[in-house]
């Protein structure tokens, strides 16, 4: 029966087969992104209990998390394609959650720091799946998108690092705001890229959404922090 659709249709055959294919990557996405949160939370739960982070300061854990991310960044691409790819991923989402503890350790200091924690976890949650479900139902092309997210996202990181010597609560809540709406964007592009089979390989799909999540939980987490911490 195969044979004969694909005799008499090849074109449709052909389609299937992409269709199956782009199911695949999208499929071994999630369950991927889903299994990196084991060491992203591990990572973090270490990072508050021992202080590790904390204890070296702004400026040199700022060196270490840059360093450190784009490190990971360009060894998960230059090995994505083998079983390497996945244990630099995982270990990189671990160091995330590791730096990450900093923050959470902060929102921790509130007496409703908890609540927070999981208003974040929870818009997270919303924005992923308000995003893959736009994604699945937009037809136009949204690979213009790219660059112009991808300069968003340098001047925020510019942004973000001139304001770790300024110290504005205000002009973080701004980029945190800003984040948040710059991200779910990116979540949108990068969903919709392996929808239309722009992008073929699950580790770097995995990588692309994981750190559009976590710089949305980052941001929501700074805002919630910021807005609604109770220190009573």
């Amino acid at each position: 029966m195969n044979e004969s659709l694909q005799t008499s249709y090849p074109g449709f055959a052909g389609g299937a087969v992409l269709a199956e294919q782009r199911n695949r990557v999208l499929r071994n996405t999630y369950w991927l992104l889903a299994l990196s949160l084991v060491p992203t939370v591990l990572g973090a739960w270490i990072g508050v209990s021992t202080g590790i982070v904390a204890a070296m300061g702004v400026g040199m854990s700022t060196i270490v998390f840059l360093v450190g991310a784009f490190g990971f960044m360009f060894a998960i691409e230059k090995f994505k394609n083998s079983s390497a790819g996945v244990g630099l991923l995982l270990a990189f989402t671990f160091f995330m959650g590791l730096m990450l503890s900093r923050m959470l350790a902060a929102v921790l200091g509130f007496s409703n720091g908890a609540t927070l924690i999981m208003y974040a976890f929870g818009g997270t949650a919303l924005s992923f799946f308000a995003m893959a479900s736009l994604a699945t139902v937009i037809k136009r092309d949204l690979s213009g998108m790219g660059k112009f997210l991808f300069i968003g996202a340098i001047m925020l990181l510019v942004a973000g690092i001139a304001n770790i010597f300024l110290q504005s609560s205000a002009m973080m809540l701004t980029l945190s705001v800003i984040a948040v709406g710059l991200f779910s964007a990116f979540l949108l592009y990068d969903i919709k890229r392996i929808i239309d089979g722009g992008e073929t390989n699950y580790v770097s799909a995995t990588l692309a959404i994981y750190l559009d999540l976590y710089n949305i939980f980052q941001s929501l987490l700074a805002i919630l922090g910021i807005a609604g911490g109770d220190r009573e």
